[in-house]
């Protein structure tokens, strides 16, 4: 089993930066794919970025650019910073984690909104 924490949401103005933070639990971090996910009121659940555990990454069209994924094996965190925000950007956030048995793990969001 992996529980996955987030931290790091809140209020931010447009043009503003965020950084998000998971830590994980439980499992073997480093053989983990590890993800960020979004989703906005009324919309489906969105994935933003990914990394894989030979750290390859992956994000969506509409944050290429702006938002970078990392990951620390030694603490067991991936990390989603966030740059230039908008409006659109506002959403609950969710870690997600798949592990080398190709189960998946979530964590409880964390919200981001992005106003003025």
């Amino acid at each position: 089993q992996v529980q996955l924490v987030e931290s790091g949401g809140g209020l931010v103005q447009p043009g503003g930066s965020l950084r998000l933070s998971c830590v994980a639990s439980g499992g073997v971090f480093e053989r983990n794919d590890m993800a960020w996910y979004r989703q906005a009121p009324g919309k489906q659940r969105e994935l933003v970025a990914s990394i894989s555990m030979t750290t390859r990454t992956k994000y969506a069209d509409s944050v290429k650019g702006r938002f970078t994924i990392s990951r620390d094996n030694a603490k067991n965190t991936v990390s989603l910073h966030m740059n230039s925000l908008n409006a659109e950007d506002t959403a609950v956030y969710y870690c997600n984690a798949r592990d080398f048995f190709n189960s998946e793990y979530w964590g409880q969001g964390t919200q981001v909104t992005v106003s003025s």
